[in-house]
């Protein structure tokens, strides 16, 4: 069974149609001229996972079909991702499949890529992993001039470190962020920086302080900390506010405030319904009002953060789900509007849009 088809010449038309529905979607909103932001056509995933294939000594990278997930479709390459991983997949089947120490009970191969050169690959088994599968690992890893990691049922094997750094630049400045295996990092690079740049287009010239929920390993708030006198950025996930700790510190920025709790308990903090540690030296009212940055899961905002931002003069607000972004937006009706919309093809030849929209304060 053949892969999708990722044809080039086919991709200026489903854009355009994927732009269309989104501005009649929220045309009742008053939304017009929107922003299109297109992605490569080829080589645009920095993130991808096959299954591995055993044929005898054969091994294959494998997809399941779409419709019909049991079905396995074999392949060699895989155009949607990243130049590096397709250079990255021939060389690594080549080694693996002399070498019994990494192919035996080797089930799924994921790969990490940055803009910056550094690739990461995750080896995955149905097996215990010992000092002979280590040692060739180290080989390979050397030999490849990769980062190694190997995974099985309650172990994780890290030959050097479990992230990668990537770089690159933003507005006249050079961003850097470690991003961490097995954690949430934007899929398409290119069309991450089409975003931070809009972001940033859109917060230009706002000033005051600004509040960042779903924070992540920082990816918004890095770019968008120089535009503000101070950030409040919160996140639940342990690793990511790690590394976002540690990107504030590479990228030399000193004016944000961090905070590992979820929306919901920010908004119940905000409101003054529960107190909690993790804010007893940060002075909440002065973040009260100003701008509001979110990037929330597909699911969106919930209620109470809805009324959390209902509070705040402008939302920034960023969504990989249009239909819950219109009911958020729907219920912020009255008392905000869309002051400017955009979309950023995150995921081409699917369905699936990234939208932007910024919200501001109705006059009175």
């Amino acid at each position: 069974m053949p892969l999708p088809t990722y044809d080039p010449a086919d991709y200026p038309a489903q854009l355009a149609a994927k732009a269309a529905h989104f501005e009649q979607n929220f045309a009742g909103f008053g939304v017009t001229n929107v922003a299109v932001h297109a992605s490569e056509p080829l080589h645009y995933r920095m993130r991808a996972e096959f299954g591995i294939w055993h044929d005898g000594d054969q091994l294959d990278y494998t997809m399941s079909d779409p419709e019909n997930p049991k079905q396995k479709i074999l392949f060699d390459t895989f155009p949607p991702a990243a130049e590096s991983i397709c250079a990255i997949m021939p060389r690594l089947r080549e080694r693996l499949i002399p070498n019994d120490a990494l192919r035996s009970r080797l089930f799924q191969v994921d790969f990490l890529a940055t803009l910056s050169g550094e690739l990461l690959i995750t080896l995955i088994y149905h097996r215990k992993l010992d000092e002979a599968w280590e040692a060739a690992a180290r080989e390979l890893a050397a030999e490849l001039n990769v980062k190694l990691i190997g995974r099985s049922r309650g172990q994780k094997v890290v030959l050097e470190r479990d992230w990668v750094l990537e770089a690159f630049e933003l507005n006249g400045r050079q961003l850097k962020y470690q991003q961490v295996e097995g954690s949430f990092t934007q899929p398409n690079a290119g069309i991450n920086r089409q975003m931070l740049g809009w972001a940033c287009q859109q917060a230009t010239g706002l000033g005051g302080n600004l509040v960042e929920l779903y924070c992540g390993n920082g990816n918004f708030t890095m770019a968008l900390a120089p535009l503000f006198d101070r950030v409040l950025a919160t996140e639940v996930s342990k690793t990511s506010v790690h590394a976002a700790q540690y990107n504030m510190a590479a990228n030399g920025i000193d004016n944000i405030q961090l905070a590992r709790m979820s929306a919901e308990e920010f908004s119940a903090a905000l409101a003054g319904r529960e107190q909690f540690q993790r804010l007893k030296d940060i002075d909440l009212d002065a973040f009260r009002h100003g701008t509001l940055f979110v990037d929330p899961p597909r699911a969106g905002l919930d209620d109470a953060t809805v009324e959390l931002a209902r509070d705040f003069d402008r939302i920034l607000y960023i969504s990989c789900n249009q239909e819950t972004l219109r009911n958020n937006v729907a219920a912020l009706h009255d008392t905000h509007r869309i002051a400017s919309a955009a979309v950023f093809d995150q995921f081409p030849y699917t369905h699936h849009l990234e939208c932007g929209v910024l919200l501001v304060r109705r006059a009175a």
